[in-house]
């Protein structure tokens, strides 16, 4: 435990340069280092004349802890008034808590607490939480009124210490970057070069060009995170590598950014005017198929700046290529150093070194490749072996010889590895979106030591997947090399085999097309790029087994990207010789399902129909049972009630007692067949039960939509306390799943709610957020009759002015009002 830290009740006070990074293009990188020098030492003065002690400082930034609330007051004021006539201003949070100590600091929620308060301050303005300001007996403070923090529930009540005016607080966008595990090095004339690119010129399109190894990824995220606090839309990163097909690029952006659908003109809304940084990393294999609808996206945005990493430009307009050069000799040789003495303490500084740095032309990946190899061999014995590979490239120029240099580097560490190294190393090329443990013992025949052995050399990493679990991966260029090497080998098919036969198994172990059981789409959507490389192995080899696997895939589809499973059916079958009748009876019913959410209806009809001809010759009640659900929706779509009735009746005696979510959706079907019948109560009472069962099965995005219905249904029967119920616990669940489009049919109706109640301004702030949303809805049109009720004539000028208010709230911050994690619509939501 630090002795130095305060224990007990503790102040924190955090601090943060405003706009330094336009700050250092304007003054320059000279006169910047000498104004951020003087701000420290302000600013450790202060701290150290009240008590307070320096916990840790990142960047610009400090975070110092004190004894007591007035203390930091008194340091923040301090410190404040001294910088006031300096270029340098300079925005602090204060909150009070009883954190934890360890021996790396302090430790708890009270951290972060007081860092998003910190967070939300202009640049000389001291923003204190209420636990602070409690504490500040005599002292002049100004109520800000309520705010939601990102990351916690509920708002809280801020105040301003001091009587200064400032505008409303910030609501900085959220920084959405990778985390590398080593620190980035170097290249601060390159970093200050794009800074000063990016305010002069302003690109909508900025391209980090540079061959393999020359650090872009890295350069790109440095770049992004510099450039964050500019993009109050949020800052938001995009990885393409294990993309193959230029159509899934929007697609891939779309998920990223929490757009509803792939197309350019939902992804544009979804940033809603503000400037939204979007870096998206390792185009080049993507282009020029790709390069079209980035500059859609582009154009289609007006606050979105793209920053492309990429061995090639795009050739778009708007377009400004940055070319990434190596690294400067000292910087070189400080990455070396610093990453050969993380493997081995003892290495030096010296002419052996100077030469390895400059005989790999300074690249980084080729440097932490050879600094890797430091544990086993001194930098003059690398030297003499990695440079007899290196010899052999003579001749060639400028980038393509950095590139035949990193080339050689990686074969180099390739020829050195023993037989079971280079095998697993090659192997694990399969995976394209990296492989857990038991994913890399299943396909590659894993073991612990030579995988350890791989991550020791810096051929594998190790990272964090969506699921918390851990996930081993390499980079790009180095899985090409691998990948190459795997091809040559005799046991590509082999392993190009299992790893489609373990997707397959991962796909049935989440009961992606099973409905007896909850399934798992977040453990597919882990998973994703192994399943494309997987499906695009079988497009070329084993068209059948692609079927089987993209059938196996139903509820991934319909949840995530219906119309690529709709383009992965439509090429297979195109593909396909003769298949076994249950299969691709399957096939046709989930191909239908895709196509159907894709909007094109009567083609799925037609698909969804010979799948039930199949079914029937099969004698396969569970799948005519299904086929026949899924016409009775579209003859519910065309208002054929009879034909609705007769479908829904026959699946439901098929399911009964046997087929338990069929069974769960017929009464879905049934009720709303009572609804058309004009009983409301019995419409109720079979929409209630199908809920009651989803909820007891543990299918929650079944529940989530029976909710929904139960509360429309409510709103007819004019009992709005049920309305009221019935939505909210329909939002909480729509909320946990990120589903868009159903928590905006869900806001919608709670605003009829609160309209029939006399709740003008809670009906006018919900209604607005669905409209703003609503949007970008192709049919909404269609639809906001339906949605909007009453509200769509409402003329009254109160339920307006809230109307527009509403408009200007992001959707998940209708939600938390509609929830009441905020108090009213004026908490405002800091990313």
């Amino acid at each position: 435990m630090r002795a130095d830290l305060p224990t007990g009740t503790v102040t924190f006070l955090f601090t943060d340069i405003e706009g330094s990074t336009r700050l250092l293009h304007e003054l320059g990188a000279d006169a910047y280092a000498d104004a951020l020098g003087e701000h420290r030492r302000t600013l450790r003065q202060a701290f150290a004349a009240h008590g307070g002690v320096e916990v840790d400082t990142q960047g610009d930034a400090f975070f110092a802890a004190f004894p007591t609330a007035d203390g930091a007051a008194a340091a923040a004021l301090e410190a404040t008034e001294a910088l006031a006539s300096g270029p340098i201003s300079v925005r602090m949070g204060l909150h009070t808590g009883t954190p934890s100590v360890t021996s790396e600091g302090y430790v708890g929620v009270d951290v972060h607490r007081g860092a998003r308060v910190g967070a939300l301050a202009h640049g000389g303005q001291i923003v204190l939480s209420p636990a602070t300001a409690a504490l500040l007996d005599g002292r002049a403070l100004r109520d800000l009124g309520v705010h939601r923090l990102k990351d916690f529930d509920g708002g809280i009540r801020l105040s301003q210490l001091g009587e200064r005016d400032f505008p409303p607080l910030r609501t900085p966008g959220s920084v959405d970057l990778p985390t590398p595990a080593t620190r980035f090095l170097g290249r601060e004339r390159e970093l200050f070069e794009a800074v000063s690119l990016v305010y002069v010129q302003d690109p909508r399109v900025l391209t980090i060009v540079g061959p393999g190894g020359t650090g872009k990824t890295r350069f790109g995220i440095e770049l992004a995170r510099l450039l964050a606090e500019e993009a109050d839309g949020g800052t938001v990163f995009c990885a393409l590598a294990p993309l193959r097909e230029p159509s899934y690029v929007l697609p891939t952006i779309a998920e990223r950014v929490g757009a509803s659908s792939p197309e350019v003109a939902a992804i544009a809304a979804r940033m809603a005017g503000k400037r939204t940084h979007l870096l998206v990393d390792n185009l080049e294999h993507l282009l020029p198929a790709a390069a079209e609808p980035l500059a859609d996206l582009a154009s289609a945005a007006p606050g979105l700046r793209l920053l492309a990493t990429s061995r090639e430009p795009l050739r778009v307009q708007g377009e400004v290529e940055l070319d990434l050069p190596p690294l400067a000799e000292r910087e070189a040789v400080t990455l070396f150093l610093e990453r050969a003495r993380a493997v081995r303490t003892d290495v030096a500084e010296d002419e052996a070194v100077h030469a390895l740095c400059a005989r790999l032309d300074n690249l980084p990946l080729a440097l932490e490749l050879a600094a890797a190899r430091t544990k086993l061999l001194a930098p003059e014995a690398l030297l003499e072996r990695l440079g007899r590979s290196l010899d052999l490239l003579k001749g060639t120029r400028d980038a393509e010889e950095r590139h035949a240099t990193l080339r050689a580097t990686i074969a180099w560490s390739y020829e050195l590895l023993d037989e079971e190294e280079q095998r697993l190393f090659r192997r694990m090329a399969v995976f394209r979106g990296g492989a857990t443990l038991e994913s890399a013992e299943a396909v590659c025949d894993a073991d612990l030591d030579t995988l350890g052995s791989l991550l020791d050399k810096s051929l594998v990493r190790r990272r964090t997947g969506r699921l918390g679990e851990e996930r081993f991966w390499m980079l790009e260029t180095i899985r090409e090399f691998a990948r190459q090497r795997l091809e040559e080998s005799d046991d590509s098919g082999t392993v190009n085999r299992r790893h489609a036969e373990r997707m397959l198994e991962l796909a049935r172990r989440a009961h992606l097309s099973d409905d007896d059981f909850p399934a798992d789409v977040t453990a597919g959507l882990a998973e994703q790029d192994n399943l494309r490389a997987a499906l695009d192995w079988a497009e070329e080899h084993d068209h059948v087994f692609g079927l089987e696997l993209a059938a196996a895939l139903q509820h991934l589809w319909n949840a995530a990207s219906p119309d690529e499973g709709a383009h992965r059916f439509a090429r297979l079958l195109e593909r396909a010789g003769p298949i076994p009748r249950a299969l691709r009876a399957d096939v046709l019913r989930v191909y239908g399902g895709t196509v159907d959410l894709s909007g094109r209806f009567d083609e799925a009809e037609h698909l969804t129909a010979e799948s039930l001809g199949l079914y029937q010759e099969l004698g396969d009640d569970r799948g005519v049972a299904a086929a026949e659900n899924m016409l009775a929706v579209s003859a519910w779509r065309r208002e054929d009630w009879e034909r609705m009735r007769g479908l829904t009746l026959h699946s439901l005696q098929l399911a009964r007692g046997r087929f338990a979510f069929l069974e769960t959706a017929s009464l879905y079907l049934l009720g709303e067949l009572a609804r058309h019948d004009g009983d409301l109560e019995k419409a109720t009472e079979l929409t209630r039960q199908s809920a009651e069962a989803a909820r007891n099965a543990g299918w929650t995005w079944w529940e989530s939509g029976q909710r929904h219905a139960l509360l429309m249904l409510a709103l007819e029967r004019g009992d709005l306390d049920d309305a009221e119920r019935e939505g909210l616990a329909a939002l909480r669940m729509e909320q946990d799943q990120g589903n868009r489009l159903w928590a905006l049919y869900t806001v919608a109706g709670l605003a009829q709610a609160a309209h029939g109640r006399g709740d003008t301004e809670r009906a006018g702030v919900l209604w607005g957020a669905a409209e703003r949303e609503a949007e970008r809805l192709p049919k909404w049109s269609n639809e906001r009759a339906r949605r909007g009720g009453s509200l769509v004539d409402e003329a009254d000028p109160a339920f307006l002015a809230a109307c527009t208010r509403g408009r200007g709230l992001e959707l998940w911050d209708a939600v938390a009002i509609a929830l009441g994690e905020a108090e009213g619509e004026d908490a405002q939501t800091v990313p």
